[in-house]
């Protein structure tokens, strides 16, 4: 007999292929080929799994290891990497040189539906496990960067995973990079966070604003646009559109402090707001 676990699992995913719509990884959706874990429980070894997708290795976690191989991947019509902070881009192209320290506010409408998300699917499968609580995050995250290497050595993502430090429970683990959506003028940031026989996408589109911050963001949109998206590999792949909407205001504040605003939309309605407080190592 499967287990409860199993079962919920496999209701998911057959949820997601009725309401989403047939995909080609290899053709026309490209875009949306993104790493999958092998097992229920998210763990670290599909980042090698993704680098020898590409013919590659996966790179040492180094003192000067980022998210990004260089912000100017973004660059393009609008958008000028250049114009950033040297601290903001720092940040995402020394990324393991930070350290972050976070507070996380639900919405008390979205709150009991996130509580349920993360007892059912996030802390068991260890991925998307957003704190819940105020207290959780109190002693800040731990990070660790591995570049993602192809046949040339050269970094086409970066897996970031994301624990508490207090309790050493992996919160995120996701593959980071620079990707294009079909008739954009420019790369998004893409992020994508493995799960068995699937993932959940993130398309963002950066901006500089006036005072050098970055803003990344997704909006409402059509299929194919900046946004999020659950895929699910299961024999034939499908892919569905969410309303889940994301911002991240990366910024330097007037005592010279790096801080990032993430607010994360279900729709219109805000269901939960973080705030890193970003600190240079030594």
């Amino acid at each position: 007999m499967p287990h409860a676990s199993q079962l919920l699992d496999l209701g998911s995913r057959r949820l997601w292929r009725l309401t989403g719509r047939r995909v080609d990884l290899q053709g026309a959706e490209r875009w949306l080929d993104a790493p999958v874990s092998a097992s229920p429980r998210v763990g670290e070894e599909w980042a090698a799994a993704e680098a020898a997708r590409h013919g590659g290795v996966t790179g040492e976690p180094g003192p000067h290891a980022g998210l990004l191989p260089s912000m100017a991947v973004l660059d393009g019509p609008g958008f000028d990497a250049a114009r950033l902070r040297p601290e903001v881009r720092d940040f995402y192209e020394c990324t393991t040189q930070w350290h972050m320290e976070v507070w996380t506010g639900w919405s008390p409408l979205f709150w009991p539906a996130g509580e349920v998300v993360s007892r059912l699917w996030g802390r068991r499968v260890e991925q998307l496990a957003l704190p819940m609580r105020p207290l959780e995050v109190a002693r800040g995250m731990d990070s660790r960067i591995t570049p993602i290497l192809d046949r040339q050595g050269e970094q086409v993502a970066a897996a970031w995973t994301r624990t508490l430090r207090g309790s050493g429970r992996p919160v995120f683990s996701g593959a980071y990079s620079a990707r294009t959506l079909p008739g954009a003028d420019r790369a998004s940031v893409h992020v994508a966070f493995p799960l068995e026989s699937g993932n959940v996408q993130v398309f963002l589109r950066p901006e500089v604003t006036t005072d050098g911050g970055l803003l990344l963001s997704s909006q409402s949109g059509r299929f194919g646009d900046d946004g999020a998206y659950i895929v699910v590999a299961d024999r034939k792949v499908h892919a569905a559109r969410v309303p889940l909407h994301e911002s991240f205001h990366v910024h330097v504040d007037p005592d010279g402090v790096l801080r990032t605003d993430h607010e994360l939309r279900l729709g219109r309605a805000s269901a939960v707001r973080l705030h890193y407080k970003l600190e240079r190592r030594p």
